[in-house]
């Protein structure tokens, strides 16, 4: 029997009205993201149907809503435009691809909940994150402005931007009055009439009043709307493969799924911080992603963990998979009986809407601390959010992550060359004891004791090498690796290294407190065949006691 994280009945109400509060505020948002993608208001809808109902149920963050997100309708629509672009002919060929692309990512997140790597998703630095997130705001409103301005949108966000004085040249009066409506209201009425958006929000009241004002002072104009929306269950769609894209789809698929992932779990996190709960990440994964793969089924767009949402349900009471599958059971109602009743919803309208969904990813709150954040932190947010809004948001991560991690590893090979101490006589770098101290200062720079500690991996093997060469005038090695916690492949070969030249110079070299753990790495790499019994010891006092015999001997 399947259990369902975080169920119970002790928070009906609150779940209750959690889900209806939830389901109005996903309502405007899901036909806005379908249009937005190309693939209609109806697949935006059955997105958050099967997404958040199976999300919901099979998760791991119990009070989480999803649905169709800002950056995944921006991949989706990417996706959908490439694939339907390859059947010019046959465009329904190339929406099966589309949809089949949502179930493989889909497929990919549950394998990536069952290999584990939810908890991969929190190493991601915010400032990869804040770029990424801000980019993908940016071409949401980028390509908003067509639509508000009556014209069609473009489907890239520099063409949109190199079409605005076009957009200008020709608006649709009607259209643009319709849209400055929505916008005064999804920003005006959350900041001026707080109450009233509790009551009802924004963006429910915004599709509302700008329906009405169409349909009573614009009707028969040439104001773009909706059109027809189909109504009724979804029907089942199976998944197309053209082996010779193979390859492109399975890259899609990855995109997907790697970004709802990451969107998924920073709602997650946000969840957490509002109900002091922990999710599980690798479930939320899989739950996902059984979401993902029906929705792309049944003709859904793709989601993940919506942020908004998610806090409109919780400040609602909601606490329990109960909301969130109630919120999908509302809108399939809805979908069922009332899909007509969308078909007036001018376009314009929508697209104020996702105006104000743009600006809410972009991270302002980064933005505003610019002038006191690292330079590089600032470096990495700026380079991905221009090769997200100019290239591609799959390269936009994986540069800005491959950024993060050279200047992490730079960080820590620092810190790990400060720990690097070669010592010829007494010092106050280590607690040394006063016997350890009199024999280096009776050695008379003879002893070279190389202290090592923390741990030591393959970023610092070179400088490893270099401090050993920076001291070569001493008769005895005493290699300390007392405090070192751990050890890597590369720096074992280091070590070696530094071995073999010692003892080619014909000098004596003891080894002093490896731990069981380092110990088998040495063994393991061959490097403790350079030692015997009487050459490796525990305790650094007595391996300066050794090495003090021996130079009395020479």
């Amino acid at each position: 029997m399947i259990k369902i994280n975080g169920l119970h009945l002790n928070n009906i109400r609150g779940d209750i009205y959690g889900g209806l509060t939830a389901a109005v505020v996903a309502l405007p948002l899901a036909m806005s993201m379908g249009v937005a993608s190309g693939v209609g208001p109806i697949a935006g809808m059955y997105g958050a149907i099967f997404v958040g109902f199976f999300a919901a149920l099979l998760g791991g963050t119990p009070a989480q809503v999803s649905g169709p997100t800002g950056p995944m309708t921006v991949v989706m629509a990417a996706i959908f435009i490439q694939y339907t672009g390859m059947y010019p002919d046959n465009p329904s060929q190339g929406a099966a691809l589309a949809f089949t692309v949502v179930v493989l990512g889909g497929l990919f997140q549950i394998a990536f909940g069952v290999l584990k790597l939810g908890k991969y998703i929190e190493l991601v630095p915010h400032p990869v994150v804040s770029g990424f997130m801000s980019g993908i705001g940016v071409i949401i409103i980028l390509l908003q402005f067509g639509p508000l301005l009556g014209q069609s949108a473009d489907s890239n966000p520099l063409q949109a931007a190199q079409s605005i004085p076009d957009y200008i040249s020709q608006f649709d009066i009607n259209s643009l009055s319709l849209g400055i409506i929505a916008l005064l209201i999804v920003y005006g009425v959350p900041a001026f009439l707080p109450r009233l958006n509790k009551l009802v929000p924004s963006p429910l009241l915004a599709l509302v009043i700008g329906t009405v004002s169409y349909l009573v002072f614009f009707t028969g104009s040439s104001t773009p709307v909706i059109g027809n929306i189909p109504t009724g269950f979804p029907d089942f769609h199976f998944p197309v493969i053209d082996t010779s894209l193979l390859l492109q789809i399975v890259a899609s698929g990855l995109t997907l799924a790697g970004l709802g992932a990451i969107d998924s779990l920073l709602t997650s996190l946000v969840a957490d911080n509002i109900t002091r709960t922990q999710h599980k990440p690798d479930r939320e994964l899989i739950g996902q992603g059984i979401g993902n793969t029906i929705a792309g089924l049944f003709g859904g767009l793709p989601g993940a963990g919506a942020t908004m949402r998610t806090v409109v349900n919780v400040k609602a009471g909601g606490r329990t998979p109960i909301s969130g599958a109630l919120h999908s059971i509302i809108l399939l109602v809805i979908v069922l009986g009332a899909g007509g009743l969308a078909s007036d919803i001018p376009k314009a309208v929508l697209a104020g809407i996702l105006i104000k969904v743009g600006t809410d990813i972009i991270d302002w709150n980064y933005l505003k601390r610019i002038k006191s954040a690292p330079r590089a932190g600032v470096f990495i947010m700026f380079s991905v959010l221009i090769i997200t809004v100019t290239i591609d948001l799959l390269l936009a991560f994986a540069v800005g992550m491959i950024i993060a991690s050279f200047l992490f590893m730079q960080r820590i090979t620092d810190m790990q060359i400060k720990l690097m101490r070669p010592i010829t006589e007494p010092s106050n770098e280590i607690p040394l004891s006063n016997i350890e101290n009199k024999i280096l200062e009776q050695a008379d720079n003879r002893l070279l004791l190389f202290h090592l500690s923390g741990p030591m991996s393959f970023t610092s093997a070179k400088a490893l090498i270099r401090r050993h060469a920076s001291v070569m005038d001493y008769d005895i090695l005493l290699l300390d690796l007392t405090e070192v916690s751990v050890i890597d492949y590369t720096f074992t070969r280091a070590l070696d290294d530094i071995i073999i030249n010692t003892i080619e110079i014909d000098k004596d070299i003891l080894l002093i407190g490896a731990s069981e753990k380092v110990q088998a790495m040495l063994q393991k790499q061959d490097v403790l065949k350079h030692f015997n019994k009487d050459t490796i010891f525990s305790q650094r006092v007595d391996a300066l006691k050794y090495a003090e015999k021996l130079i009395n001997k020479k």
